[in-house]
């Protein structure tokens, strides 16, 4: 080991224990001169702040090597660790931050990729905390997309890829609530607004037939027997081994109705489309 290398490991060990030493938080920081120290030292102390669990700290000395080095090497490494540092600590909006000006700073790295999808889970993490606001979802899908359609070969795209379709999932779920809301309340039109989105924009996901057999029971409780019929139908085609598939058939058949295609409405254009292939 050359005298350079033995001074900067000697002065790395240092400065953690000199840290460490001291108290927490902004008082332990303040209490540092953190301008004597070199990046790679701040940087393994950043290091050293994540190993103890201490990721608001990390990312304190990750963002000091970005204010006080902006131009080294070093400082490309911290700004990643930054963002990272500040999603395990939940701070989204400034793991957010810190992702996108590295994606901004350098867009051909390849850390840019993992920068694309931590912004990504910025939002995604937190869209069971949103209750019926969708715009966190529609960003984390949007963000999600970035990342499988720019970096398709990365180790990040098939997580993406996964996400993605539980995002889109949640949204099919939270006009799935919205639907059972209104039709236990009787407000039969606003729920089968709310149905008729699940089954035209997200018939792909997991929610497709209880909607249809919703659609079913709130088209029976206005009399609508086309339309329920219809549902039926498509229900019965796709969806036959499911238990909405069997509640459906026993409420139209217990009113002497059958499981097929009847009138000319958006339903009996979607049978005759996804089930006989009639496109026009």
């Amino acid at each position: 080991m050359t005298g350079g290398s033995r001074t900067r490991l000697i002065g790395g060990a240092l400065l953690v224990a000199m840290l460490a030493g001291c108290g927490s938080g902004v008082e332990r920081r303040e209490s540092i001169e953190i301008e004597k120290y070199s990046a790679q030292q701040i940087f393994e102390r950043g290091e050293f702040e994540l190993e103890r669990s201490r990721p608001a700290d990390a990312a304190f000395y990750f963002s000091e090597i970005e204010r006080l080095y902006p131009y080294s090497n070093m400082a490309k490494r911290a700004l990643i660790m930054q963002a990272y540092s500040y999603h395990q600590e939940a701070d989204y909006e400034n793991s957010r931050s810190a992702a996108q000006r590295y994606i901004d700073f350098y867009p051909a790295d390849d850390d840019a990729a993992y920068a694309q999808y931590l912004l990504a889970l910025s939002y995604y993490d937190q869209i069971d905390e949103v209750g019926r606001d969708q715009d966190l979802t529609f960003k984390a899908l949007q963000a999600l997309r970035t990342v499988i359609e720019r970096y398709p070969d990365s180790e990040y795209a098939r997580s993406a890829i996964l996400k993605f379709d539980l995002a889109f999932d949640h949204l099919a779920a939270k006009e799935m609530e919205v639907g059972r809301y209104y039709l236990k309340r009787q407000h039969y039109a606003a729920a089968i607004n709310r149905f008729q989105t699940v089954v035209e924009d997200f018939q792909t996901t997991s929610h497709t037939a209880e909607a249809l057999h919703r659609l079913v029971e709130a088209y029976l409780s206005l009399g609508l027997t086309n339309e329920a019929q219809t549902a039926g139908a498509i229900l019965g085609h796709n969806f036959r081994g499911t238990e909405w598939y069997q509640d459906s058939y026993k409420l139209l058949t217990g009113q002497g109705l059958e499981l097929k295609s009847r009138g000319d409405n958006w339903l009996s254009r979607i049978y005759r489309q996804t089930i006989k292939g009639e496109w026009l």
